[in-house]
């Protein structure tokens, strides 16, 4: 028996930093995910799909984001079950619950909202802990596990949330408790756990039954999202009593955030980044924050600028990393000898690249005021 384990859709998402039009595609490009998994479904033989929470960004979306998502799990052909996790909670202003979602649902998707058993078909059962509130006070996936019997029937987890060994605050009333679903793997009730809330493929301690799918398009930053495109074609051996599990990832995912940090102390440096920005793909569906640190003449930092803003232009987001970028500009000397300029204008240069090499308030706008010169004197933009 083949199914497939996604989670995190989260459609209707938003990213604010998108530039115009690519928030529109990042959101295509998601129900397009979504809509991958039929095509797999097939190729791999799989009876179903099961989504562990979060299926929407949250519960009061527009319209036409309900409509279109419903739209593309019509396509996937397959029986497909959904777990309402954090984002999506069964509360009083459930998606799931509204008349357009009742309405528009699809044959083939089936909401998990009840906590326990749900038979797939004889000899086969999903075992579901759905959210009915943002902050849980137990443990959900516990709960439904606890006194599962090892009586020959094949159970597969679905629950959504933090396991307690990945988390600093152990504390937390809502966590995820390891060990729990290990025993019950260990007994034979439970066969396989899966899992959402992480945003990156994830194997979670040493049974290889329990994981995070990761979202099936990537949500966040690499250095913090480091696997993520991915769904998982799930193997379960039932001709033999031990029930053994094969996982498998597909890359359904498009889109590329990544982190990236570059030195520039020179206009080779500057070079170097605009060479590495123009290789790379995909510029339309790839998002980069970028941290700079160095030390740069007014030329230089006028050159950097000319060269971020086409980036800013070509890439789905060009965005300065803050907390990684500390670059000083100094001006020189000699290097507005050449710009052809004598008399008050002449003086004015000299004062303003006197106030940039001072340590006052004024030496960034006087900096900005000569790296704006230097781009129009040179017919740069400005």
């Amino acid at each position: 028996m083949r199914f497939l384990h996604t989670a995190d859709w989260q459609l209707g998402m938003t990213r604010h930093f998108l530039n115009g039009e690519a928030q529109p595609r990042y959101s295509a490009a998601r129900r397009a995910a979504v809509a991958a998994l039929g095509p797999l479904a097939a190729e791999a033989g799989a009876e179903f799909v099961v989504v562990a929470g979060d299926v929407f960004e949250h519960n009061q979306l527009a319209p036409r984001d309900v409509s279109l998502s419903l739209e593309a799990m019509r396509g996937i052909g397959v029986p497909v079950y959904l777990l309402p996790g954090n984002h999506d909670p069964l509360d009083a202003s459930s998606v799931y619950t509204s008349a357009l979602f009742t309405a528009e649902r699809p044959d083939n998707v089936v909401v998990l909202d009840r906590a326990g058993v749900h038979e797939v078909r004889p000899g086969l059962q999903l075992v579901a802990a759905p959210w009915s509130s943002k902050v849980p006070t137990t443990d959900l996936v516990g709960e439904v596990v606890d006194g599962l019997p090892a009586d020959g029937v094949t159970r597969i987890v679905v629950g959504h949330g933090a396991v307690d060994i990945l988390v600093p605050d152990k504390d937390r009333a809502s966590l995820i408790r390891l060990d729990t679903l290990e025993q019950a793997i260990v007994r034979g009730a439970v066969h396989y756990v899966a899992l959402g809330d992480k945003h990156s493929r994830l194997s979670v301690g040493n049974t290889g039954r329990i994981w995070y799918s990761g979202s099936p398009e990537v949500t966040n930053y690499d250095d913090i999202e480091p696997d993520p495109g991915n769904v998982l074609v799930v193997a379960v051996d039932e001709a033999d009593p031990r029930r053994p599990v094969g996982v498998d990832a597909h890359r359904v995912g498009d889109w590329r955030f990544m982190s990236l940090r570059h030195a520039v102390d020179s206009s080779r440096d500057v070079a170097d980044l605009d060479i590495n920005l123009d290789l790379m793909p995909d510029k339309e569906r790839t998002v980069i924050r970028l941290g700079l640190t160095g030390s740069l003449t007014v030329t230089d930092k006028a050159a950097l600028d000319v060269c971020l803003d086409r980036y800013a232009r070509l890439f789905a987001a060009l965005i300065p990393w803050d907390k990684q970028t500390d670059i000083a500009v100094m001006p020189t000397d000699g290097e507005f000898d050449d710009l052809g300029i004598g008399g008050f204008a002449a003086a004015a240069v000299d004062e303003l690249v006197a106030t940039a090499r001072s340590a006052g308030d004024d030496a960034e706008d006087a900096r900005a005021a000569l790296a704006l010169l230097l781009r129009l004197t040179e017919g740069g933009a400005a």
